[in-house]
This record gives C-alpha cells, structure tokens and sequence, in this order.
C-alpha cells in the first residue's frame, strides 16, 4: 500500500473551524445546543411532547456471508452492514465507513441505544479490509470493541484529534486530516472535507476533535461518505469543487426534534438535497433502522425521503433503500472480469 504525503487547503492564518481549544461549525447560521437544550429535550420527551412509536419493528435483512465481497476484485460496489456502517469495495481495495459491530453504541456495554438490527455482515465473514473512515469520535461512529477487532491491518483516515484515541487502542497505521486535506493511497484519494456536526465522548471533552465529510475518487469511481451533518451552505461548493458522485450516503435519521436536531442532522428532505448538491448518482440512506436515537419512529425515515424524491420528481430508481446487509454493484469493470478469468484458464 501507497500512501502519499497529504496536501493542505488552508491559507496562513487559523483556518475558521479552529478555536484555541479544538473545533467549530464557522457555517452562517448554525446555533450550537448545549447542556441545557439537551434537558430541555428530555424534559418535552416526559411531557408526551415527542410522537409515539411502536412497541417493535420488523427490517428485512439480506442474506449474505460475505463470499462474494471476498472473492470480488473487480467491481464497485457498496454493502450496508448498519447505521452508518458501509463497506465499499473499488480498485480492489475494501473500505469501511465508521465501522460499528458492538450490540450497543454506548461508553458501558449493559446500557445505553441497543441495536434493532444484527450487522449485515458478520465481522468475521468480511474480507480484508484496507482501508477505514472514521467522520467523528460519538459512540455511534467510532466503535472501541471494532476497532480493536479490525486492529493494524486496515490504514485509517481519521479527522484532527482522532489519532489519539486510536493509539490508546493499540492502533499505529492512522493519518489525521483536517479540512481541505487530500492523501492518496494506491492511486484512490481521499479527501477530508466539511460538515456541520460536534465532537466528544464525555461532557468534558466537546469539540475538542474534528468532524468531516470523506470524497473519494478512483479510476473506476467515486462516492462521498457525508458521516453526520445537518445542512450548510458549503456541500454545494463540495460539489462544485469535487463532484459529481457515482454514490453519496447521507444520514435520514434522528432528525427529531427540529428545533433540536437541525443545526447537526439533516431530516429525510434535506439528504434529498444534499444530493443534489453533491451532483450525486446513486443514494444510498444511512443512520437509520439500527439505533434509536431520536424521537421519530426508526421505520419513519424511508417514507419521508421517498415522498421527497417523489415531490421532487426525482428517478426512484436512483434511490437504493438497502437492507441491512444488502450488496449491489455500482459499476462493474467487464474488461478486468475477463483478464482475470483468463488467467485463470491459463493456470488450468
């Protein structure tokens, strides 16, 4: 594996997003909530203000142990294992995005948001893996249990601060990004970009990492991974500057409240537009039908993108609502396919 030396964005100066002690959202507009918001929250939540939901649900989950993704060296394709949790597989590299397999995204294993939905893939059935996003440090994002199972073999790309965390659990092969920041590894890149959210895994330590976005482009395509953001001005200039995008996935969910939720997750209409501003083909939803986060129903997001993509006009087709485990291919390089099996004859 080849990684080159990563390119910064920013002028002299501190870039906008930093403070003196970590990070911030520099976007117009955005209000940061606090610790009293969050009260306020739970408090409307004792008071039946929240909308019910149901006593359970039921998601199909797509059979799939995993083999093909194995033995596949060709195509482009995108598997959701869960929440946020996608493996894309390119130039035969697999790619996993903040990577979740724990029961619970929770600093304790006995309490906190419990899973609805196994992993798509059982851990040991995934291939290798090479490379590993992570967009920011929340419970629901950066997993301690799976990083220690992934352990040094995959490279991750991980937002300013991050690398700390991953070298409390034994992990040495990481680059940390900032914003603007481009690295190249075995001819894909990758690069850093913005996104509207917070940081920290303890009440003390708010902010004090980054959180990002991650484009990646490569001979055979391109995706962007949008991590957790609520909507902002500059996805449009990410497009402009990056795109367009074989593949975006953007978040659907934990959306309610508004009041509460908008400045940090866009609701099912915004993703719409994020992809529109992204010049996205294909849409994958993510952070959904996993963990209950929030107040609207987990089954509630599917039903409010489609009615956007549908008020919009937009091609349903486009819109790949995938089951937990459920892999399709973006693209296939026949040529590759062949010369492959070719050699294969050869050996025979």
């Amino acid at each position: 594996m080849t990684v080159t030396t990563m390119m910064h964005a920013s002028e002299t100066g501190a870039p906008a997003h930093h403070t003196a002690n970590g990070f911030r959202n520099p976007f117009p507009g955005f209000e940061e909530k606090g610790f009293v918001d969050v009260l306020q929250w739970q408090l409307d939540r004792m008071r039946g203000k929240s909308p019910k939901k149901p006593k359970a649900y039921r998601f199909d989950m797509a059979e799939n142990d995993g083999k093909c993704l194995r033995d596949n060296r060709a195509d482009f394709t995108v598997t959701w294992i869960g929440h946020s949790t996608l493996l894309l597989q390119m130039q035969g590299m697999n790619i996993l995005t903040d990577p979740m397999w724990s029961e619970r995204c929770s600093p304790v294993g006995f309490a906190g948001p419990k899973r609805y939905v196994d992993p798509g893939i059982k851990f040991e059935d995934l291939p290798g893996i090479d490379i590993v996003l992570i967009s920011h440090d929340h419970y629901d994002h950066l997993d301690k249990a799976t990083i220690r199972r992934l352990g040094n073999k995959p490279f991750y790309l991980v937002p300013l601060g991050v690398g700390a965390f991953l070298q409390q659990q034994g992990i040495r092969r990481f680059k940390e990004l900032d914003w603007g920041d481009k690295t190249t590894i075995d001819e894909i890149d990758f690069y850093c970009t913005p996104a509207q959210h917070f940081s920290g895994r303890a009440l003390k330590g708010r902010n004090k990492t980054l959180w990002c976005s991650w484009a990646v482009k490569g001979q055979s395509g391109s995706f962007y991974y949008t991590g957790d953001t609520g909507y902002f001005d500059g996805i449009k200039e990410i497009g402009n500057k990056l795109g367009p995008f074989d593949l975006v996935a953007v978040p659907i969910g934990a959306y309610l409240p508004r009041w509460f939720m908008a400045g940090v997750h866009v609701d099912p209409a915004e993703a719409v537009q994020v992809y529109l501003d992204l010049q996205g083909k294909i849409f994958v939803p993510i952070h959904w039908g996993t963990f209950d986060l929030a107040d609207e129903p987990l089954d509630e997001p599917p039903r409010l993108l489609f009615e956007e993509v549908e008020k919009q006009g937009l091609d349903k087709s486009l819109f790949w609502q995938l089951k937990h485990g459920e892999t399709r291919i973006i693209s296939s390089d026949e040529g590759e396919r062949m010369a492959i099996a070719a050699e294969v004859q050869e050996e025979k």
